[in-house]
C-alpha cells in the first residue's frame, strides 16, 4: 500500500496506487532518487489529470488543497 500525507500536518491523505505513484514520479520534479515528497498546486492536479492519474488520485488532491495555494505532499509505502 503506498500512502500520501500533507508533510505540513502529517495528515493522512489517502493510499494511491502503483499506476498513481507511477504518473506522480512521471510529472513531476523530482530532486533525488530518493525524493519522496512533492509542491502540489491546481495546475499541479490538472497536469495530473492529463498524465492520467486515476479519478480518485485527482479527487485526493484537490479535496487536500481546498482553496489553498498549494500544500506539500509525501509518499510512503507500508
Amino acid at each position: 500500500m503506498i500512502t500520501l500525507r500533507e508533510t505540513e500536518s502529517g495528515k493522512t491523505l489517502g493510499s494511491i496506487t502503483e499506476a498513481d505513484l507511477e504518473v506522480l514520479i512521471h510529472a513531476l520534479e523530482e530532486e533525488s532518487l530518493a525524493d519522496r515528497d512533492y509542491y502540489i498546486q491546481a495546475e499541479t492536479v490538472d497536469l495530473l489529470e492529463e498524465e492520467h492519474a486515476s479519478p480518485a488520485l485527482v479527487a485526493m488532491l484537490r479535496a487536500a488543497l481546498a482553496g489553498r495555494d498549494g500544500i506539500e505532499i509525501a509518499w510512503s509505502r507500508g
